[in-house]
């Protein structure tokens, strides 16, 4: 017992303590950083947009992505972890590339999803899946459009259209093959909802947070583990 709270205290000092600090510090510089776009306009151009319309837009916006201000900080945390909520929301393309890397890495090294071991590997595949989403990102910013241009038409709208539902598609099996008694609740929950043309943050919601109550409950009934 003794030992186990000295390694708690450990990894405390020398993992969770320094990551709250640097994410904090790198999350607020990201936040003010983006406002310079805005302040070279006003400064340089004189441009400044009416406050009320400048809230208009800001409403617009919230009320098609207000729910993933919720969901998924709640609903990935278990996955990234403490340094790879950080990194993942600074560097983004979290559902669709840091999730399924966090997870994948955590599965071939072979820990235990929500221990500290699972954490800092989930970290390292973010880290890795970063560094290789810049200079694939890089090098798709000089040839990706050049080489899309060379496919068949039907090749080029086939990879516009179908490239992400095809990555989310396999982040649901991943997750699915985990825990199979829970996948089919997990699909039901948003086509039922969308098949009554319910708001889409209705949707997410739902489905996020009606998984994790079946998943609880299923827990309790010793049906999962």
């Amino acid at each position: 017992m003794a030992a186990e709270q000295i390694n708690e205290q450990k990894y405390h000092e020398v993992w969770t303590t320094p990551v709250i600090k640097i994410g904090v510090i790198t999350m607020l510089l990201a936040s003010g950083l983006s406002f310079i776009p805005l302040i070279y306009l006003y400064m340089v151009h004189g441009v400044l947009p009416p406050f009320a319309q400048a809230m208009t837009a800001w409403v617009l916006v919230a009320s098609v992505f207000g729910a993933f201000y919720v969901v998924e900080p709640i609903s990935y945390y278990p996955i990234l972890g403490l340094a790879g909520t950080y990194i993942s929301f600074l560097s983004g393309n979290i559902s669709n590339l840091r999730l399924p890397c966090s997870a994948m890495a955590q599965e071939v090294v072979g820990v235990e999803e929500g221990t500290k071991q699972a954490e800092i590997i989930g970290t390292m595949g973010i880290i890795g899946s970063v560094v290789v989403n810049l200079v694939g990102v890089t090098l798709a910013a000089f040839v990706g459009t050049w080489l899309i241009g060379l496919f068949p038409q039907f090749v080029a709208d086939a990879f516009r259209q179908y490239t992400a539902p095809a990555i989310f598609g396999a982040v649901f099996g991943q997750f699915a093959m985990r825990q199979p008694k829970l996948a089919p609740f997990a699909l039901a929950i948003p086509m039922t909802l969308l098949y009554f043309k319910m708001p889409i943050w209705l949707v997410i919601l739902a489905a996020v947070f009606g998984t994790i109550a079946i998943s609880r409950i299923f827990y309790k009934m010793k049906i999962i583990h």
